[in-house]
């Protein structure tokens, strides 16, 4: 018999919802354990805060009983990363006797020097603890001892890492058994630049680190795609037009040609933060077994270290400058990291492990 679960969203994310693919996909691999997902959403954004509260009220009505998935970024729920609703919600779905499962997308606040930043941080502190408080099962997408907030351990409590947004195979060791060779014209991959302040920063590190590999190794190809890649085309010819760098630079792609372009690649790129087990563009890379080299940082951590990834302390260019060209100029190296990679996706990734665990928690809890 087939168990229906809900999964509760906020506001849609647009021109991509990362956390909407991840429910889906989620869904789509729950059925071999006979749950049913049902993706629902709060649009407070269109009805206002009151209408879509009432509106969620009868739908809660009928939930009792049943799993709700709760899905927690702080900007699904606050345009400007203020979530007060956020309780108010958890209390209807309450008072409807459902049970609460809130997956963490986002695991700390956020944080800045100005008296907002400060305010912002404070209330969303105080929005994840009163939902731990009110939950009956929670869900982190990082080891739970990264987590700076979480005080103590609980039988409520629990890491499962995020899978790729992607339809990527699960490999067999042998497929990626190609790693020794390279493109005739090495391929360095990025795959989503962030918008913004960031993405300006996180350009400036990626033309050091081509420049570099460019000057040690010659003529390279780079291919940066995915959300907001485009917009930074013009900079990066600018600031690798004195060398033998091929450029290519496309924006939002469907499904099949962004695995194209990631299992193209040679190495990939992934300094939009450090690496973590929640960085579902990441995860992409490892599962379509690309080498990666990444910045390190304090939610870095297992199995993300079991995986094909050679690590970067932030701020330390040298250290991702000589990573970048050691992947691209060691086959052996290459051969292994493509295997890492593999099993790593096998073992803790996929979508069938990730329901697995899933599965496992909501029939015992």
């Amino acid at each position: 018999m087939t168990t229906p679960v809900i999964a509760l969203l906020g506001c849609k994310d647009v021109p991509t919802d990362a956390v909407e693919q991840y429910c889906r996909y989620l869904g789509a691999a729950l059925e071999s354990h006979d749950f049913q997902l049902e993706i629902h959403r709060v649009p407070w954004e269109v009805h206002g805060w009151p209408d879509a509260l009432d509106a969620l009220r009868l739908q809660a009505a009928s939930w009792r009983g049943r799993w709700v998935l709760v899905q927690y970024t702080a900007l699904a729920w606050s345009s400007r990363g203020f979530p007060y609703n956020f309780s108010r919600v958890l209390q209807i779905l309450k008072s409807a006797g459902a049970r609460i499962a809130i997956v963490f997308h986002d695991v700390e606040p956020f944080r800045g020097p100005r008296l907002v930043d400060r305010l912002r941080t404070r209330v969303q502190l105080r929005a994840m603890r009163r939902a731990l408080a009110a939950a009956d099962l929670a869900i982190f997408t990082i080891p739970l001892e990264k987590i700076s907030w979480l005080a103590g351990s609980s039988s409520r409590v629990h890491f499962i890492p995020v899978g790729p947004n992607l339809p990527i195979p699960i490999p067999s060791e042998q497929d990626f058994s190609r790693a020794g060779n390279i493109s005739a014209t090495p391929i360095i991959g990025v795959f989503i630049i962030t918008g913004g302040e960031p993405g300006a920063r996180e350009t400036k590190i990626i033309l050091s680190a081509v420049r570099h590999a460019a000057q040690k190794l010659g003529k390279l190809r780079l291919s940066v795609f995915g959300r907001h890649a485009e917009l930074r085309e013009a900079a990066l010819r600018e600031g690798l037009r004195d060398l033998p760098v091929e450029i290519s630079a496309e924006g939002v792609l469907d499904d099949q040609q962004v695995i194209d372009r990631l299992r193209a690649a040679d190495v990939l790129l992934f300094v939009r933060a450090p690496i973590s087990t929640r960085r579902s563009s990441a995860i992409a890379g490892i599962a379509a077994g690309v080498p990666m080299v990444a910045f390190t940082g304090a939610e870095t951590s297992w199995p993300i270290t079991d995986a094909g990834v050679l690590l970067a302390s932030p701020g330390n260019p040298t250290e991702l400058h000589e990573a970048l060209v050691h992947v691209l100029s060691d086959p052996e190296l290459r051969a292994s990291l493509r295997q890492q990679n593999a099993l790593a996706y096998r073992q803790h990734f996929s979508w069938p492990a990730i329901a697995t665990r899933f599965a496992a928690l909501l029939k015992s809890t």
